[in-house]
């Protein structure tokens, strides 16, 4: 039995047709997405719904796209199954797949950068401003006794877990998620050679942070950070007290004062360091990879004091003696006075 044969008249037609489904399939579903040829993130909340999706979208997709996608989503669960997170829209990324990567929660890492800061209320407000979590979720774990403990740390302590660098996280990884990286980027941090320099100095991890963040207040000059090093670690071996200025700032909470009077050493902080010997129950601020490395690489040499000098450069006057101390002191006070720096 022959087949019968299509009359050509209506070869054409058809393969026009089909042309014409292919280019409406294709405009819809997969010519770019996004308005422009630029890389466009998108931030799914655990409170979005698929209307906040679709508003979201909107911002940064053509009309066309916005249509396929939300063809996509109407023909899916998708509207069930939201998935929050940091979504990267490429500017040859169609409907299809950026509707792919909503729905399969396929994110787009985030580049989060541990700052050098001065508490932990600020940086846990910080990281909450990259992050979906909120700074109160994250402040309450970095101060609470039994979570602090989980991770080896008391609530004073617990910012040497937090070694400031930059980290690839998901946008929404949990406050849970986040210290359990920061904890796993702490270890990797403290490699055999950084441990073994510790153990020489005979000091801890945690000292020896808590001692790099008093010399990264002390100045930012990475140069002289392991001769500063050396003067506190000096003072610790003789069981003499830091007589840190920063700590008396950290103490007070009085981050700018330009100058510490002689009443300020009486403040009655387990941070100070003019009234306590040792080091401070924790870090003074979340100090520098350098300052740390400072710390470890230290200088030895016999200087007890320092003073920072008169030029105002930024550096520091070192004796070993008190009366040559006194004599460099002196010269600081006057080009204090000289300029009115109360």
């Amino acid at each position: 039995m022959k087949r019968p044969k299509i009359h050509n008249k209506y070869i054409m037609p058809i393969f026009g047709c089909l042309l014409a489904v292919l280019c409406i399939i294709y405009y819809y579903f997969f010519s770019s997405m996004s308005v422009d040829s630029d890389t466009h993130y998108i931030y799914i909340d655990n409170d979005d719904t698929v209307d906040s999706v679709y508003t979201k979208l909107s911002s940064v997709s053509n009309s066309h796209a916005m249509t396929g996608f939300r063809i996509l989503s109407e023909m899916s669960s998708y509207s069930n199954n939201i998935r929050s997170g940091c979504y990267e829209i490429k500017g040859s990324n169609g409907s299809l797949s950026v509707f792919r990567k909503l729905k399969n929660g396929l994110q787009t890492p985030i580049r989060l950068t541990v700052p050098s800061v001065r508490t932990v209320e600020r940086l846990a407000g910080s990281i909450a401003k990259k992050m979906m979590t909120d700074s109160i979720t994250l402040l309450k774990a970095m101060t609470d006794t039994a979570t602090c403990r989980k991770y080896g740390y008391t609530p004073e302590t617990i910012v040497c877990m937090f070694i400031p660098n930059t980290y690839d996280i998901y946008w929404n990884a949990s406050t849970e998620n986040i210290m359990e990286r920061m904890k796993k980027e702490s270890d990797k941090f403290w490699n055999s050679e950084r441990t073994g320099k510790a153990a020489a100095m005979g000091l801890s991890k945690n000292q020896v942070i808590t001692l790099a963040s008093i010399v990264d207040e002390e100045t930012s000059n990475n140069g002289e950070k392991p001769m500063i090093a050396g003067m506190y670690y000096n003072r610790l071996k003789k069981d003499m007290p830091l007589q840190a200025d920063p700590t008396i700032k950290f103490a007070l909470k009085q981050f700018g004062l330009k100058r510490i009077y002689n009443n300020m050493l009486h403040t009655d902080s387990p941070y100070n360091t003019y009234k306590n010997t040792g080091l401070p129950p924790g870090p003074i601020r979340i100090p520098s990879v350098e300052g740390i490395d400072a710390v470890l690489d230290y200088v030895h040499h016999d200087y007890l004091y320092m003073c920072a000098k008169e030029d105002f450069s930024g550096t520091h006057n070192f004796a070993v003696t008190y009366a040559e101390h006194l004599q460099n002191a002196g010269k600081y006070t006057e080009a204090l006075n000289r300029r009115g720096i109360k």
